[in-house]
């Protein structure tokens, strides 16, 4: 029963996103559409390298690009890949003016505990109700999908991507805010 079912919602979404592409619609939702303001959030999170800090907007990155990315579970195998990709091109997107923040349902306290262990140095935020994820299209409960989001400095989606595979996804993301930031100077 659980495969039929399971078959007809992806039956549902691909009819869905093929009638509807601009749409944005992922398995979790509606995601911003490109060109779109992103959804403001208020959430708690951590960050090593700010340790007085415990919520987060997304005014905390105006003037600044930001990578917003949505995963499902600390400390699994798919989401420390990511993380990792992430973390390895940390200075990568700080010379081009962008910022990394990862959404979870995962508490604080986990957070804190899978920054320390993997040396994460970008922000990662609680949303444990899923309202945030949610409003990015990034929900399945109990858990955040792994989907992507590409903010410009004046708080515009310019980039997305759903369903995405943790292996060399920091590379892809950089070298898209790298394509766009060349567009914006010619």
């Amino acid at each position: 029963m659980k495969r039929r079912l399971l078959l007809q919602k992806g039956f549902v979404a691909a009819v869905t996103l093929s009638l509807f592409p601009k749409k944005g619609l992922a398995l979790g939702g509606n995601a911003p559409d490109i060109g779109a303001p992103a959804p403001n959030f208020e959430l708690s999170g951590t960050n090593l390298l700010v340790p007085d800090k415990s919520r987060w907007s997304l005014t905390d990155w105006n003037d600044r690009w930001l990578v917003l990315y949505f995963y499902p579970r600390d400390f699994t195998s798919g989401c420390t890949i990511e993380a990792h990709g992430f973390q390895d091109s940390l200075e990568q997107f700080k010379i081009n003016n962008c910022d990394v923040a990862a959404i979870s349902a995962d508490s604080v306290e986990d957070h804190e505990s899978f920054c320390n262990s993997e040396e994460l140095d970008f922000t990662l935020l609680s949303d444990h109700d899923g309202i945030v994820s949610r409003s990015y299209g990034s929900w399945m409960a109990p858990y955040s999908l792994r989907h992507t989001f590409l903010i410009d400095p004046s708080g515009v989606v310019q980039a997305r991507w759903t369903g995405v595979r943790p292996v060399g996804h920091a590379q892809e993301v950089l070298e898209t805010l790298k394509g766009l930031q060349s567009m914006q100077t010619t």
